[in-house]
């Protein structure tokens, strides 16, 4: 036995239950996820200009 299997592991987050919530409350969910999808895009478009960046740098 592996001590990683003793260590309890990280549980995925349970989907918020939309039933729940009332349309205003749906649209302002979603313009928080759509948010934070952008902010994602912009983090991973940096990344690999600081990738693409290092590569040229290291292959001159």
């Amino acid at each position: 036995m592996e001590l990683e299997d003793l260590e309890p592991r990280k549980q995925k987050p349970k989907p918020k239950d939309l039933d729940t919530l009332g349309v205003d409350e749906l649209e302002a969910y979603l313009a928080n996820l759509e948010a934070e999808a952008e902010r994602v895009k912009q983090k991973i478009a940096a990344k690999k200009s600081y990738l693409s960046g290092a590569d040229s740098l290291f292959k001159s």
